[in-house]
């Protein structure tokens, strides 16, 4: 580990801590009050951000599991878990890729867009106002920019570590 060697760098770690333990309270913040927005659907946070991946106009077709792991940034191992439930929930699908059989869709069916397009958006939105209460676009521009920024750092940090993403097959 490497230690501050002046007032400037003590004054910087401790700004970076602050800032590390904010996130982590932000993250764990959203899956509890974000889960409680959208539990009457009986959905969590983790399916939330699986059907909003799902909605996209390029995922139409479907997406590969691979691919969506490395979307949300997420493990296929608990991805797979995820979309299990969700399958057996009726939102989501998968099937052999017809280009690839060793790889899997992951499709929404059409009661998954219904509970996205018409249940959970809703309460999504209303939710999101909430939490971005006194945020002007301003903003909400500069949080985005920050974020992007320090994720991307964050990417190299995990390429460095043997972390490029899910490898698994897909």
């Amino acid at each position: 580990m490497v230690f501050p060697n002046d007032m400037g760098d003590m004054a910087r770690m401790e700004q970076a801590n602050r800032l590390f333990f904010r996130l982590y309270q932000c993250a764990n913040m959203l899956h509890k009050t974000g889960t409680k927005a959208v539990e009457s659907e009986g959905l969590t946070t983790q399916q939330w951000a699986v059907l909003g991946a799902l909605s996209r106009p390029d995922t139409q077709n479907g997406i590969s599991m691979g691919d969506l792991a490395r979307f949300l940034m997420v493990s296929r191992q608990n991805l797979s878990g995820l979309i299990s439930r969700m399958e057996r929930d009726g939102h989501v699908r998968s099937a052999p890729d017809g280009r690839d059989r060793r790889s899997r869709l992951v499709t929404m069916t059409d009661s998954g867009r219904q509970v996205w397009l018409e249940q959970a958006a809703p309460k999504i939105l209303r939710y999101y106002a909430q939490a971005l209460s006194g945020f002007s676009n301003s903003d909400l521009t500069h949080t985005v920019h920050y974020l992007l920024k320090l994720l991307d750092n964050m990417k190299v940090i995990d390429a460095e570590q043997g972390g490029h993403g899910q490898s698994d097959e897909d």
